[in-house]
């Protein structure tokens, strides 16, 4: 399983917040079906807990996820900025979310080198 953070969602004041113990704690609830939203396109809402607070009043991501294959973290809020995203937001997520899916490991590979995507390392156990 790969599991990676957008330039753009590491960019944001919310997503900062997050370690990248909390984004594979958040993949590993998802691969085990614990998410709060399928929004359609293999896009999901996944709440996860900033430290000191609970997830209730966490920041809500948007992740690109096919189960055990990858993730893409692509967008973060906090519920006091807003509720929700809107249609648009939703349908250009899906987007990025089939090309994200359809890209190869050398394109993969190309985005990690130019900084447009951050991979999160997996802790191996064994």
């Amino acid at each position: 399983m790969r599991i990676f953070r957008t330039r753009a969602f590491s960019r944001l004041e919310v997503a900062r917040q997050l370690s990248d113990a909390d984004l594979r704690a958040a993949v590993a609830e998802m691969n085990n079906g614990l998410w709060d939203a399928n929004l359609g396109g293999q896009v999901y809402k996944k709440r996860v807990a900033l430290k000191g607070h609970g997830k209730h009043s966490g920041a809500r991501t948007l992740v690109a996820f096919k189960a055990g294959d990858r993730a893409f973290f692509v967008y973060a809020l906090s519920k006091k900025q807003r509720a929700n995203i809107t249609a648009r937001e939703k349908h250009v997520l899906k987007r990025l979310a089939a090309e994200l899916f359809s890209s190869s490991d050398q394109q993969l590979e190309q985005a990690l080198k130019h900084g447009e995507l951050i991979e999160i390392q997996v802790q191996e156990y064994g």
